[in-house]
């Protein structure tokens, strides 16, 4: 039976502006003020009829120059590695240390093998990809290196080894070479968010966290609606803890703007009662919402390929079924009455489909990999004494001795790339770059005023499974390639 959403219809016409394309003047006025806050005046947004907004060069770029390192307007990293990699919430930046961080990696081995005993770690094992995902054809230098699924034994450590890593007691040679930033707690102790810094804790607080929040001074039962939320999205997709962080952020500046209006309001007239519901003001707030392409995300969300095209239907409508059973879980937990649109099941479909359309591979490489090698590039006797120390542990890890941290995140500017199959640009990490942002930099010259496109596809693939590709996104590409290879 196909879900029922009331809100759907009792709020048809707010869904309605909600959903509506942001008008030429709006777009401009947003993008600007983008540019501005970023000091950003390299590249531009235009739109045109025929494939929407562009992102466009204002100045020319060299070859392997950066074009642009875009900070995510959501981001989360997969729950199957946040115990592998300790990173910031809000930047996705490396913290604590290297020993803290190869201290959780093997305490979680431990307890994995504590625990299993062989048994079906599913999620686990499928955590452990490969994470050159932003460009895995590359293998020069610059290409982020990160082992996994090691089968090489792992030979435990003495007893007691781990958690003096842990609670740093025990100090690796050199280590002082990669010091990472302390980390610093959530404010309000939820104990599953920590940061880099204090500006990080207040900004993830002031855009999305002080919603999300499990710590214990939360209501019990808003608590225990979000750990729902959390273990469902966890257990089937967690692009609804993206939906989520969008709709708090939503919910959060739609409050902040309320109060500044009544303020203003307040100064030229005391006796001014705010109405208790502004849809003005939400449709403000929900802006940067409104600027990513939207679909459905059950009409937009890729068939995989072992559902046969016949039962295309009934995988469609299991999702949105997925979907209206993870809104119902979130809503017990944050449902705001002036923000009542934003939990309408069209609403929440379309975000999780913009993610679903524009989202881009969040990953961050670990400074475990860089530490180790370094050890191993030392010249003697230096290098036999630190190995002493460094290769039990080395070997307790395995091969998979560092793990990226990889998640999902939207990007408000990398967004409105474009694509094409034989792109000018391509997301790529540099060995400087070291927390999510995304990172886009020029595959050759790039003039002034020519639009820089990515390729959303493998552009190696032959023609035909390029275009079958990429009508998941809802166009037939026309790039220069395809119309040479269609011919």
């Amino acid at each position: 039976m196909e879900p029922i959403c009331p809100i759907t219809s009792t709020s048809a016409n707010e869904i309605s502006a909600l959903l509506s394309p942001p008008s030429p003047h709006q777009l401009q006025e947003y993008y600007h003020n983008v540019f501005s806050t970023r000091h950003c005046s390299d590249i531009t947004i235009k739109q045109d009829d025929n494939s929407g907004k562009g992102v466009y060069a204002a100045i020319d770029f060299k070859e392997g120059e950066l074009v642009l390192k875009d900070q995510m307007l959501v981001g989360t990293q997969h729950s199957s590695l946040q115990i592998d990699c300790f990173v910031c919430s809000f930047c996705f930046r490396f913290i604590g240390s290297i020993e803290t961080q190869i201290g959780r990696r093997l305490y979680l081995n431990e307890l994995r093998a504590n625990e299993s005993h062989g048994c079906d770690e599913g999620s686990s094992s499928n955590s452990l990809r490969n994470c050159d995902e932003m460009d895995s054809t590359d293998e020069d230098e610059s290409t982020m290196r990160c082992s996994s699924g090691s089968s090489k034994t792992k030979v435990p450590l003495p007893d007691g080894v781990v958690e003096s890593l842990m609670n740093g007691q025990l100090r690796l040679p050199c280590t002082e070479k990669f010091s990472l930033p302390p980390s610093v707690p959530c404010p309000s102790g939820c104990g599953e968010a920590y940061y880099c810094s204090m500006s990080c804790a207040e900004a993830d607080w002031e855009s999305s966290h002080s919603l999300l929040c499990t710590g214990e001074s939360s209501n019990p039962r808003r608590r225990e609606a979000l750990l729902n939320f959390m273990k469902h999205s966890n257990e089937t997709n967690d692009i609804f803890l993206l939906a989520a962080k969008a709709i708090s952020s939503t919910i959060l500046r739609y409050h902040k703007l309320k109060a500044n209006s009544l303020a203003e309001k307040g100064k030229y007239d005391a006796s001014c009662v705010f109405d208790h519901y502004n849809f003005s003001l939400l449709l403000e707030a929900w802006r940067p919402i409104s600027m990513g392409y939207k679909k459905r995300w059950w009409d937009c969300v890729a068939l995989p390929d072992d559902i046969d095209s016949s039962d295309e239907a009934s995988f469609r409508m299991q999702i949105k079924e997925l979907a209206f059973e993870s809104l119902q879980i979130l809503k017990t937990a944050i449902f705001d009455k002036e923000c009542e649109p934003l939990f309408s099941l069209e609403i929440y479909g379309h975000i999780i489909g913009m993610f679903e359309l524009n989202n881009l591979d969040l990953v961050v490489a670990s400074p475990v990999e860089d530490y180790f090698l370094y050890i191993d590039d030392m010249m003697n006797p230096d290098k036999e004494e630190a190995e002493k120390i460094t290769q039990p542990i080395l070997d307790a890890l395995g091969e998979d001795y560092s793990i990226c941290c990889q998640g999902t995140a939207f990007f408000p500017l990398q967004s409105c790339m474009n694509h094409s199959c034989c792109p000018n640009a391509k997301a790529f990490k540099r060995d400087e770059d070291r927390d999510g942002q995304a990172t886009i930099i020029a595959l050759r010259p790039i003039s002034k005023g020519e639009e820089i496109t990515i390729s959303y596809v493998d552009e190696d693939l032959p023609f035909e499974e390029r275009q079958a590709s990429l009508a998941d996104y809802g166009f037939r590409c026309r790039c220069p390639k395809c119309i040479e290879e269609e011919t």
